[in-house]
């Protein structure tokens, strides 16, 4: 049996990706606000800010994982705010409006960018995870035969 899924899930709605650029967008600006060495001139440049690291996101971001690996197991995942760091230098040298100082002030962005993401997206975690349950209560946990007869089932 699949249980359907809820029609309130974040990443499950077709305007999940438009939700994770409007997370990326106050994270953004959240960052610029707080930080002394990042700058954001416009909405439209936190837009774009928000959609180029998307972007770096999805396609720069894993092959520096990879090529850096080793860098990353040695500290214990600590590495990937290093590699952020570098997508929001790469975004900052992409975007017009947005600017940012020094290395220190990209990872220290990153570090901010993590925090408010994470901070978002909480209560989304929190109700699907409810949501998840609520599903498997409906499940019978003593019939595992997936609808096999017993002539059918291998034993």
């Amino acid at each position: 049996m699949n249980p359907q899924r809820p029609t309130h899930m974040f990443y499950v709605q077709r305007s999940g990706c438009l939700l994770r650029l409007m997370v990326l967008m106050i994270a953004v600006m959240a960052g610029a606000w707080l930080l002394p060495g990042v700058e954001v001139s416009s909405f439209w440049a936190v837009m774009l800010t928000a959609v180029v690291i998307s972007v770096l996101n999805n396609i720069v971001r894993p092959i520096l994982i990879v090529i850096t690996l080793p860098a990353t197991a040695l500290t214990l995942g600590l590495f990937l705010f290093v590699i952020n760091a570098i997508i929001i230098l790469m975004a900052s040298g992409l975007v017009s409006g947005f600017k940012v100082d020094s290395f220190l002030s990209a990872l220290l962005f990153s570090i901010v960018l993590t925090a408010v993401n994470y901070l978002l997206e909480w209560p989304n975690k929190y109700i699907n995870r409810h949501n998840l349950s609520d599903s498997s209560q409906h499940q019978d946990p003593n019939n595992d035969d997936e609808g096999f007869t017993p002539y059918e089932e291998v034993e």
